[in-house]
């Protein structure tokens, strides 16, 4: 009976711990299903997102859009896009033109003056420093959706 017991107790012990604090996978066919889930739960301004988890200073999300969204600009956090679905131009850079507080180290405008563009499609992945004027234009009729983390500095 003793050797049963200590062997049951040391194949107890070669079990995988299990996933470490802060350790996430989303897989590919997930990421993608949500541009169809995301859609019930439109805003007035084309907007769908959502927070999949956080850890330490990340936070992760996903969004789906049909429409242009706000120019935006955060004072503490970078953008890090991953584009699931879909095509946009992201403009980047540049300054908000009659920016307004949305909220702390956050500020919101219709547009920005003198950014950059850059297309974006599935695939492609962005990153957006802190204090960086950004905003995704979508072409009518279009959808775009992308995994998202942001990163406070």
């Amino acid at each position: 009976m003793k050797p049963l017991v200590l062997a049951l107790l040391l194949a107890g012990l070669a079990l995988p711990a299990g996933d470490p604090t802060g350790f996430y996978l989303w897989k590919s066919a997930e990421l993608k299903s949500f541009s169809k889930s995301l859609v019930p739960k439109m805003t007035e301004k084309k907007l769908a997102t959502q927070s999949l988890a956080s850890h330490g200073n990340y936070t992760f999300n996903i969004a789906h859009r049909e429409a242009t969204g706000e120019a935006e600009y955060h004072a503490t956090q970078a953008d890090v896009f991953i584009v699931q679905s879909g095509e946009a131009t992201l403009v980047v850079g540049g300054e908000l033109i009659d920016g307004k507080t949305s909220a702390p180290n956050e500020m919101r405008a219709a547009s920005i003056k003198g950014g950059t563009e850059k297309k974006l499609a599935a695939g492609d992945v962005a990153t957006i420093p802190t204090k960086t004027a950004h905003q995704l234009k979508l072409e009518p009729g279009k959808e775009f959706t992308y995994f998202y983390v942001k990163v406070t500095q």
